[in-house]
């Protein structure tokens, strides 16, 4: 009983150090025109991951508004083969019809009702003019930024990248995804 109790209190002195250094919650965008959304949206940066490792340039994700309401997803990347990679998923706003809250799966459609094929899909910055956006999941372990256009603006792109900074994002994690050619 000592052993556990004395590894309890360690713990929980610990824990406090751990807690410091956590982001607060993160924060989405007020509010989210869906059909505004909608079309075609380049890679511009992101977090490296499992799912698109095989992707080597011309990332890039169309969205439209089904009569259902939901969003078919269509990703798209370019292969070192040459060849191109695409995934066809379904997205869902959670909350209102203004809610920046999504949840996106790439699962089939009949394994829908299990919760975990379900990835949370929040935008968390977006320009007044719906032409520069990143996106995130509250744990922040996978991070997106998409634009209208192949390029952006670096001005533009720099201060999105100093609101993720301040969003707790580590910026040293962030990797460019080549557009064009």
């Amino acid at each position: 009983m000592k052993l556990v109790l004395s590894f309890l209190i360690s713990i929980s002195a610990v824990f406090p150090a751990f807690a410091a250094e956590t982001a607060p919650p993160l924060q989405t965008i007020q509010s989210l025109d869906v059909p505004r959304y909608m079309g075609t949206w380049f890679e511009i940066a992101k977090y490296p991951n499992r799912f698109q490792k095989q992707c080597v340039r011309n990332t890039s994700a169309e969205y439209s508004l089904q009569k259902d309401g939901t969003v078919k997803v269509l990703n798209r990347c370019q292969l070192a083969s040459g060849d191109m990679d695409e995934a066809e998923g379904q997205a869902r706003q959670i909350g209102g019809l203004k809610s920046p809250k999504l949840e996106v799966r790439f699962a089939p459609a009949w394994l829908s009702w299990l919760p975990m094929v379900w990835g949370k899909y929040w935008v968390i910055d977006l320009d007044p003019e719906y032409q520069l956006v990143a996106v995130s999941e509250p744990s922040r372990e996978y991070l997106w930024v998409l634009a209208r256009t192949q390029q952006v603006d670096k001005a533009k792109y720099n201060a999105l990248l100093q609101r993720l900074k301040a969003k707790g994002f580590d910026l040293n994690k962030l990797e460019l995804s080549p557009q064009g050619s």
